[in-house]
């Protein structure tokens, strides 16, 4: 369970683009558990759902909570394309859990109990890097394994400015 860190300097191994997605939910009322829970337990359910099929494109995630009432996932995805492909696919949870929540709201049944959010970032190759000082594999390492820094850059401009050959234009 508790994973040893890797001595010295290390670099995510990512290689093209990189696909993040934070999303969250914040509960607005303690009170309306069973409001918020259900919200809550669905993204566990999704995140199990995407590590059954690694095809679909979740390299990796972690859990985070901002504060007592607010609480996220950082996701890193294969790319735009496969993260869209989930959010929108009949055949996955979130697809049908975004259609309970829309149908909520048109019929004014979403009481403002809990809110929700997601913000995605897409970072071409040469515009993200990252280090790792005596740490486990973790964020977008864990996503995408690590290599000791030197093979990207001692400094952040040269990891910045590396590039893979398999970056898109």
């Amino acid at each position: 369970m508790f994973t040893k860190p890797i001595p010295g300097r290390t670099t995510a191994a990512r290689e093209g683009d990189a696909v993040v997605l934070l999303i969250g939910m914040r509960i607005n009322h303690f009170w309306a558990v069973h409001q918020w829970l259900p919200v809550m337990l669905s993204m566990f359910r999704m995140l199990k759902e995407l590590a059954r099929d690694p095809g679909r494109g979740l390299l990796g995630r972690i859990l985070l909570t901002a504060s007592p009432r607010t609480y996220y996932v950082v996701q890193y995805w294969e790319s735009k394309e496969k993260l869209y492909a989930y959010a929108s696919s009949p055949e996955m949870l979130h697809h049908g859990m975004w259609s309970i929540v829309n149908r909520k709201e048109r019929a004014g049944k979403v009481r403002g109990h809990v809110g929700l959010w997601h913000e995605t970032y897409v970072a071409p190759e040469g515009a993200y890097e990252s280090i790792y000082f005596d740490m486990p594999e973790f964020g977008m390492g864990a996503a995408s394994g690590v290599l000791p820094l030197e093979r990207r850059g001692r400094y952040a401009k040269d990891r910045f400015a590396h590039r893979s050959g398999s970056a898109t234009p």
